[in-house]
C-alpha cells in the first residue's frame, strides 16, 4: 500500500481524515517528528520522500513539475506526487487518495505527477 506525506501546505484536515478513515494507511505529514521540518525546500522533501518512499500529497501545482524533472534528471526517482483538485470538495479529493492507496500497484506512479480527478473520469 502507498504511504503518504502530506505537503505543510495541505489543509490538516487530510491528514486527520485519512488516518481516522483508513487506519491502516500510512499517513504523515510535513513537520512531524521523523518527517522533514516545516520551510524544507520542495527538492529535499523529494529526496526524503524517495529515501523513505513515501508519495507526496501536495496542492503545488506550477513549482513541483520543474522539482520532479530536476530530480529525475540528476539521477534520482520519486514514488510520486498526487496534487489535490481545487475543483473538488476535501471530501473527493480524500476518497480519490483512499482509492489510489488502496488499488495501486507497487511503483505505478513513480517519477509521475497525478492530478486527482472525479471518479467519473477514471
Amino acid at each position: 500500500m502507498l504511504k503518504y506525506l502530506m505537503d505543510e501546505n495541505v489543509d490538516p484536515v487530510y491528514t486527520n481524515q485519512l488516518r481516522r478513515q483508513k487506519p491502516d494507511l500510512v499517513v504523515w505529514a510535513v513537520g512531524e517528528p521523523d518527517t522533514p521540518i516545516k520551510g524544507t525546500l520542495d527538492p529535499e522533501i523529494l529526496c526524503w520522500c524517495e529515501e523513505y518512499n513515501f508519495v507526496l500529497v501536495t496542492n503545488n501545482r506550477k513549482s513541483m513539475p520543474v522539482h520532479l524533472t530536476d530530480h529525475i534528471a540528476e539521477g534520482h526517482h520519486m514514488p510520486g506526487i498526487f496534487i489535490l483538485n481545487p475543483n473538488l470538495s476535501a471530501g473527493q479529493n480524500l476518497e480519490e487518495l483512499i482509492l489510489l492507496a488502496e488499488f495501486s500497484f507497487d511503483n505505478e506512479y513513480q517519477d509521475q505527477i497525478i492530478h486527482l480527478t472525479t471518479k467519473k473520469n477514471w
